[in-house]
C-alpha cells in the first residue's frame, strides 16, 4: 500500500506553519500552536484517530488568534486532501457519536470534494465562556477552514452544550477524528474512487 504521508508548510505575513500527517499512523501527536486548548483538541483528533499528526505554528497572537486559527484548519484540510490523493478504495462516508458528561456529539463526514459545513446545537442560546480566548466561534472557523480544503462534506451536531467549552469541544474532536480513520480506511472490496462520477474533486 502507498504510504499516504504528506509534510506541509504554510507562511504569510500573518502566520508560518509547517505540518506533517501520517493517515495511517498510531496516534502519536506533536502540536504546538500557542493556542493551549487548540493544542489538546488537536491531539485528541490525532489520538483517536490514529493519525501521526505535528503541527508547529506561530502567527501574530498578539493582536489575536483568529488567523492562526483558521491557517491551521486550511493546512490541516490540505493535508488530508494531498496524502489522500485520488481517493482511490477509501470508504468516503463515515459517522460517530461520542459522549461527554450530558454533551453528545454527532459528527457526520463525506469526502466528497465539495468543502461544507454545518453545526447544529440543541440549545442556541447558551452562552459559551472562552477558554484562554478560545471561543465556540473560534472553533467554528476552525471546522469550516478544515472542511474546506479537505474537501469534506462535514456535519456537527451537538445536544446539549455544556457552559464549560472544553466539555463541549472534547467529544467533537474525538468524534471528528473516528470518523476521519473510518472515512479514509481503505475498503478491500472497492476498486478505483468510491463516485459514480469515476472521480472526487
Amino acid at each position: 500500500m502507498k504510504k499516504r504521508i504528506t509534510t506541509l508548510t504554510r507562511k504569510t505575513k500573518e502566520t508560518n506553519i509547517a505540518l506533517k500527517l501520517n493517515i495511517d499512523g498510531k496516534g502519536k501527536a506533536d502540536i504546538e500552536t500557542g493556542i493551549g486548548l487548540l493544542d489538546h483538541m488537536l491531539e485528541l483528533f490525532a489520538f483517536h484517530g490514529l493519525f501521526d499528526l505535528t503541527i508547529k505554528a506561530k502567527g501574530d497572537l498578539k493582536i489575536d488568534i483568529h488567523h492562526t486559527n483558521e491557517d491551521i484548519g486550511i493546512v490541516l484540510g490540505e493535508a488530508f486532501t494531498r496524502a489522500l490523493g485520488e481517493k482511490s478504495g477509501i470508504r468516503r462516508f463515515a459517522s460517530s457519536v461520542v459522549p461527554m458528561e450530558e454533551v453528545v456529539a454527532n459528527v457526520v463526514v463525506d469526502i466528497s470534494g465539495r468543502g461544507s459545513f454545518r453545526l447544529r446545537t440543541g440549545m442556541p442560546g447558551l452562552p459559551l465562556k472562552a477558554q484562554d480566548g478560545y471561543g465556540l466561534k473560534d472553533a467554528e472557523h476552525f471546522f469550516e477552514s478544515f472542511a474546506k480544503h479537505a474537501g469534506l462534506n462535514l456535519n456537527i451536531m451537538l445536544n446539549p452544550l455544556n457552559p464549560d467549552l472544553h466539555t463541549t469541544l472534547e467529544p467533537v474532536f474525538k468524534a471528528l477524528g473516528i470518523a476521519m480513520d473510518q472515512a479514509t480506511q481503505l475498503d478491500p472490496r472497492r476498486q478505483g474512487v468510491p463516485s459514480t462520477k469515476g472521480i472526487i474533486d
